[in-house]
């Protein structure tokens, strides 16, 4: 099998390198911090000291990290120089933008990006049970097709534009942020009129609103556990923030996404920074005067 490069190793970008290697695809990792990839190095993985270590002259490196930040410091032109003619797989959440910037640098020396970020939290990844949206060139995405067998469970493709996953992904997190806090809203009403939010949401889980974002999320809302944290609070207001703008610059009003910055912002100006994204539920209880 070929050896991928694959940097980052966080909630989501751990459990996918090993699932690669489980499935018998050398690694060679990059992470900013080395004990997380123990496991992997352990199991014959290489762990090198720079991203463009990873990035293997004509061959696959994948990237899985935080922000738009990030991805442009790490796919400099090191990186781009290292890779070559070869295929960088950015599986972030990042705006079109950043993609269609590295996919420019990549060119410069004959690479080629798949934009691929992915739904679904840690669980899912461990799983293989990842959705994947792409974009980018065909050939490209048919040579790491093998690669998408082993972490999702499908895979949709949005043609050659290397912004237009982002686009998908962006507005995928809008939607399922959107749904949380109707379900948010809703069981505040229900509480205040002596319905609880139990009794409630899992009526709506059986039945008209029978769907994974509903059913796992109500769930979350139901057990109110904001420290079990699968996608953080600045994770999503960060998100939230790049659907805002990716909205303005295609003049495509969307006003529900500043109500949900603002409940973000909310949050975290209380200290909840790095609670779970499900947390949102507070915002409309305290505006009830509910207490959680």
């Amino acid at each position: 099998m070929e050896t991928i490069g694959f940097v980052g190793l966080g909630k989501l970008g751990l459990p996918m390198a090993e699932n690669l290697a489980a499935s018998g695809f050398p690694l060679v990792v990059y992470n900013r911090t080395a004990e997380k990839a123990a496991g992997l190095v352990g199991n014959g993985a290489e762990l090198v000291d720079t991203p463009a270590k990873a990035a293997l002259q004509g061959g696959v490196v994948l990237t899985v990290v935080s922000d738009d930040k990030a991805l442009l410091a790490i796919a400099d032109e090191d990186f781009c120089r290292a890779l070559g003619t070869g295929v960088h797989v950015s599986m972030s959440t990042v705006s079109p933008d950043t993609s269609r910037t590295i996919a420019e640098r990549h060119a410069r020396y004959g690479g080629q990006l798949v934009t691929a970020p992915v739904f679904g939290r840690p669980a899912a990844a461990a799983a293989r049970k990842l959705w994947i949206c792409t974009s980018g060139p065909v050939e490209a995405k048919e040579r790491v097709k093998p690669v998408f067998d082993v972490l999702s469970q499908g895979v949709f493709d949005f043609g050659d534009e290397p912004g237009a996953a982002n686009v998908v992904k962006l507005a995928g997190n809008f939607m399922l942020t959107a749904a949380i806090e109707a379900m948010a809203e809703a069981s505040a009403m229900g509480e205040k009129n002596g319905v609880p939010r139990e009794a409630l949401l899992n009526m709506f889980m059986q039945t008209i609103f029978n769907c994974p974002i509903y059913v796992n999320y109500g769930k979350a809302i139901i057990e109110a556990d904001f420290e079990k944290v699968g996608f953080s609070n600045l994770l999503i207001l960060k998100d939230m923030h790049l659907v805002q703008k990716t909205a303005a610059d295609s003049r495509a009003p969307m006003p529900m996404v500043n109500l949900l910055v603002d409940r973000y912002l909310s949050l975290i100006a209380n200290g909840r920074a790095h609670q779970d994204a499900v947390s949102l539920v507070l915002g409309a209880a305290e505006d009830a005067g509910l207490k959680w």
